[in-house]
């Protein structure tokens, strides 16, 4: 049994709490929890328990090692008047099960979790684990230079895991650990040429089906996988990869679990007492309340956290919208306006620009990720600008679009043209992300494959499509796993991917596609170097809708080097399809998806074309093009290329 516990012996210093107070200790989870620590005046070792509670009648900590007594080892409040409870334990070690067993506001003993524990017992099970990581990393020259691989200017494609469902042991079915995840992920990713991976939630939650948004562990990784430095050891072979990391994460609301943060010392502590600010109706979960100082330090706390503990590269922030809007999904009546009559949520507002301030001030190189629905302006513009600060925003606009015009029969998709063109019109007004993501291919939605319109070949090419007009769209893209190779069973998480379907030419065909434009796109300049500035892009013709073609410029910041797209969207291939160019010289078709390696029937131009001296388009020369049946070709012109040169 571990020794009796000491009082006046903390982690935690007047100015923690002043920084706690006022709402801006972002490294809490180096104070508060569970810390391993030496008492000076003896040398002993130990864990210094704290938690804040400040309207707990009494505390005390239980745990296995005390046979769960509610009364062997009890906590002190702190004389400062922050609410928050704590004392010593020497001789407790690593591992160790424990709570915070809390007489409320009510009188009512409640057994509580640890907000700040870095390990939870497997669910169903609820106890937190002592625990400190003593993980030698090895990625340290990937942070020397993340910077140049995760500014806005670098090519970033993004493949988004589900870690319970990407791959699953063939015998009994069960998810792979964090250490095999290492030895199969990595490579795999390397072999696509996807450069990041974006991780649904990591943090522990206590229903698998939540997919981890209903998070309850904002400093834990869940043990479903394995321990901290197996998740760790992830995050390091990716690095060793070339592979950024990004994390989902949700600020935006907790379940209410007894054992978790609801009504944590009796009263509404982190979340609102008034159901009209605190409960969100859509998820049956709690709000937090983003203008209380305490809370304010813990969400921005945790966010740093996984950058710095977890070397996370980035973070998408779910359900912004809903952080924004106080009337998100509420009738009339159901919400209460803020200070100034409007419907905006004030204090989630500067919480958002507090967040990405600290995150970019102290981190530099990392990005943060918008999931915001609706028009909120300047989302990623700079917070002493006004916005919001973050680093890049998801375009659910063009997601909505693109995937409703590629559901549609060609025949009536002349009618409907302006669903492509229209987000060039706000493309360069956001640093956007272009994601289809795991929430297309759930509930009911089907998977990709299955929104596209047609037979089986028109499927698949105009999937194919779709991804090249994706890849050659400005911003930067995120593809959910199993979509790289046309899954075709909607995504279920209890089960793994089906990966026997690249038994099949046609799967591989679109895997190889996939492999390619992510070559191309780390490959020329034009294709990511611009992605946020209309300098980069440039329509050559919009306007074709009776043929359903569009035909486009990319740019990098060189003036001598341009891509050529032209994508149609009919079955019927067009022959003699004049386009304007801008420069004289040899154009290298570098990708056509009809090419027959993808599954396509071969309908091309040859490896490119010498550029004809006739205007077109308002271009002093132009091509004639053959154009593939519900497909797209990219075209590659540089100065520096010896038949360009030669002239």
């Amino acid at each position: 049994m571990a020794g009796n516990v000491r009082h006046g012996v903390s982690s935690l210093t007047d100015y923690d709490i002043f920084l706690f107070k006022q709402g801006t200790h972002y490294s809490l989870y180096d104070k508060m929890g569970a810390q391993h620590f030496v008492d000076e005046s003896d040398g002993s070792h130990g864990i210094a328990f704290s938690v804040w509670a400040p309207n707990a009648q009494s505390v005390s900590v239980v745990g296995n090692f005390n046979g769960w007594n509610t009364e062997s080892h009890p906590l002190a409040a702190r004389w400062d008047g922050s609410g928050i409870w704590e004392g010593f334990i020497p001789d407790l070690g690593k591992w160790e099960l424990y709570k915070f067993c809390i007489k409320n506001s009510h009188g009512e003993i409640k057994e509580k979790m640890d907000p700040f524990t870095r390990v939870f017992e497997l669910p169903p099970r609820t106890s937190s684990i002592t625990h400190w990581s003593e993980y030698e990393w090895g990625d340290s020259e990937w942070l020397a230079h993340r910077g140049e691989k995760m500014n806005l200017s670098a090519p970033l494609s993004v493949y988004e895991v589900h870690l319970g469902s990407w791959r699953r042991h063939w015998d009994d079915g069960l998810s792979l650990s964090y250490k095999e995840m290492a030895e199969e992920l990595p490579g795999y990713c390397e072999d696509m040429g996807f450069n990041a991976v974006e991780f649904l939630p990591v943090m522990e939650h206590p229903f698998y089906g939540s997919w981890g948004y209903q998070t309850l562990g904002y400093f834990a990784p869940t043990c479903r996988y394995g321990t901290p430095e197996d998740f760790m050891s992830l995050v390091d072979e990716l690095h060793k990869k070339n592979i950024a990391v990004i994390l989902d994460f949700v600020p935006s609301h907790f379940p209410t679990d007894d054992f978790g943060l609801a009504r944590y010392d009796g009263t509404a502590l982190y979340e609102h007492e008034d159901p009209r600010k605190g409960y969100h109706p859509d998820w049956g979960s709690y709000i937090f309340n983003y203008g209380r100082n305490e809370v304010r330090s813990y969400l921005i706390s945790s966010a740093a956290f996984w950058i710095d503990k977890y070397h996370a590269d980035g973070l998408r922030i779910d359900a912004v919208a809903s952080m924004l809007y106080l009337d998100y999904s509420r009738k009339q009546g159901e919400w209460i306006p803020n200070i100034y009559g409007g419907r905006e949520n004030l204090e989630a507002i500067s919480l958002l620009r507090d967040m990405n301030s600290e995150l970019f001030g102290r981190f530099q190189t990392i990005q943060t990720i918008a999931e915001e629905s609706t028009d909120w302006p300047m989302v990623t513009r700079p917070v002493f600008l006004g916005g919001l600060g973050f680093g890049m925003k998801w375009n659910m606009g063009w997601m909505h679009d693109t995937l409703e015009y590629m559901s549609l029969d060609p025949v009536y998709r002349s009618w409907h043209q302006n669903q492509l063109t229209f987000s060039i019109w706000y493309a360069f007004s956001e640093n956007f992300m272009l994601p289809l993501s795991h929430d297309e291919v759930v509930h009911g939605k089907g998977s990709l494959i299955n929104k596209m319109s047609g037979d089986w070949w028109q499927k698949r090419a105009n999937l194919r499509l779709l991804y090249g007009y994706m890849w050659a769209h400005p911003g930067k893209k995120l593809l959910f796993m199993g979509s790289e190779f046309a899954q075709g069973l909607e995504w279920n998480h209890d089960s793994a991917l089906e990966w026997h379907l690249l038994q099949k030419p046609e799967f591989r065909g679109i895997q190889d596609w996939v492999r390619d434009l992510n070559t191309a796109l780390k490959k020329y300049k034009p294709l990511h170097e611009l992605d946020f500035s209309q300098e980069g892009f440039r329509w050559i013709d919009c306007s074709d809708w009776h043929q359903s073609v569009i035909v486009w410029l990319r740019k990098g910041k060189s003036d001598d080097e341009y891509i050529l797209c032209a994508a149609n969207f009919t079955p019927v291939p067009r022959y003699g399809y004049r386009v304007g160019v801008p420069r004289a010289g040899f154009w290298h078709e570098i990708l056509n998806s009809d090419a027959e390696k993808y599954g396509g029937g071969g309908i091309g131009n040859c490896g490119g074309m010498e550029s004809d001296i006739i205007e077109s388009h308002n271009m002093p020369y132009s091509l004639n093009l053959t154009l593939p049946p519900c497909g797209i070709v990219m075209f590659h012109f540089d100065m520096k290329d010896e038949q360009n040169t030669s002239k």
